[in-house]
């Protein structure tokens, strides 16, 4: 990927990874133009937090300290990994998910 190409969807990449609402915004704003770049990193970005807020609801129903904490540092690991990916013009999937959020999340175009 040339930087160009990857340069003109950055910013739609960056918002992705601020909340489940802008990764929605980087969905729509990708709509037209497309890039790949942005596209790639807008299903990272609605996977991770999808997955958070999933496991977040799971866990709503019993309180335990260590568990949270140990779902937030997840979340905020792989959170940094892909921000930091956007940031810098990589298409670095996510560790353990990454890649079936290539393939879960083919509606995002």
């Amino acid at each position: 990927m040339t930087n160009n190409t990857a340069q003109k969807g950055r910013t739609t990449a960056i918002i992705a990874y601020f909340t489940l609402i802008g990764a929605i915004i980087a969905i729509s704003m990708n709509m037209e133009p497309k890039y790949e770049f942005a596209r790639f990193h807008a299903r990272q970005a609605f996977g991770l937090h999808i997955v958070f807020l999933g496991f977040a609801l799971f866990l709503s129903q019993w309180f335990n300290f260590y568990i949270w904490i140990g779902l937030y540092t997840f979340y905020f690991i792989l959170w940094l990994y892909g921000f930091l990916g956007a940031l810098s013009n990589k298409k670095n999937e996510v560790p353990f998910l990454g890649k079936s959020f290539q393939n879960w999340f083919t509606f995002i175009q």
